[in-house]
């Protein structure tokens, strides 16, 4: 049973705002890839329905690497990657940075380790 709950994030100087539905009772992901290790994300993924992005399309930077299957977006004043976009096994999906969400301590997560340096 899901127990999606509403909340709100962005990047750090407030340019980039979104909201999105997720539960945030299952584990995050952390990592250990060359940019996920580098920039300390724990990820929740939700489809791309769930994820509203309320302002700041204009300030966003697309950065691609390796396949280039995930589109790595940051704030282009401020630097922060509060989400990324890609396609998932159900389709179109979000890639949240818990960390930036804005009423979530990452310490309360339930944090699962992924060996994406292997991949």
């Amino acid at each position: 049973m899901s127990t999606n709950t509403s909340h709100t994030g962005g990047c750090h100087c407030g340019a980039v705002r979104y909201r999105v539905e997720l539960d945030l009772t299952k584990p995050v992901i952390q990592c250990n890839c060359s940019i996920c290790a580098r920039t300390g994300t724990l990820l929740a993924f939700v489809p791309e329905s769930s994820f509203t992005l309320e302002k700041g399309e204009q300030n966003l930077t697309d950065y691609q690497f390796n396949k280039q299957v995930i589109h790595h977006l940051f704030c282009k004043t401020c630097g922060i990657r509060s989400f990324a976009r890609g396609s998932g096994p159900n389709g179109p999906m979000v890639a949240i940075n818990t960390r930036c969400l804005d009423d979530v301590d990452a310490a309360t997560l339930n944090i699962q380790n992924v060996d994406g340096k292997s991949r």
